[in-house]
């Protein structure tokens, strides 16, 4: 059965989608950006501050499904500018350990509120 994952510690949606969705034993988290939650804004400081902002509201987002960052099996990460791959890759990598979930990254031509990364996420809930 479907069921609506939502909190304030995470940017709400700015469009009709959820933040994240659970179906069984499933949970399919959207793709957060680097909005501060408080402020509804995007993060200043560049890429580097972008993507530890969306690393803390994907980490939101999957503890309001009693999750964490080890329970995930796939991401994606969208970027603008594949230039900046090895700076969202090493922040990446400091919240994830081995085994590490699949992923794919894209170079996309624009994101939502002139963001510069985007990560969505797939994850399981161990019975």
């Amino acid at each position: 059965m479907k069921h609506q994952i939502s909190t304030t510690a995470a940017p709400a949606a700015i469009g009709p989608y959820s933040q994240a969705i659970e179906d069984g034993e499933w949970v399919f988290c959207s793709g957060q950006i680097g909005i501060d939650p408080p402020s509804g804004r995007l993060v200043e400081g560049g890429i580097e501050h972008e993507t530890r902002r969306v690393m803390e509201n994907l980490r939101e987002v999957l503890s309001e499904a009693e999750l964490h960052f080890g329970d995930i099996v796939k991401t994606t990460i969208y970027v603008v500018d594949l230039g900046d791959f090895d700076i969202v890759n090493r922040i990446y990598g400091e919240h994830l350990n081995a085994p590490y979930p699949a992923r794919a990254t894209v170079q996309v031509a624009a994101l939502p509120r002139g963001a510069r990364v985007e990560i969505d996420a797939i994850a399981r809930r161990r019975s």
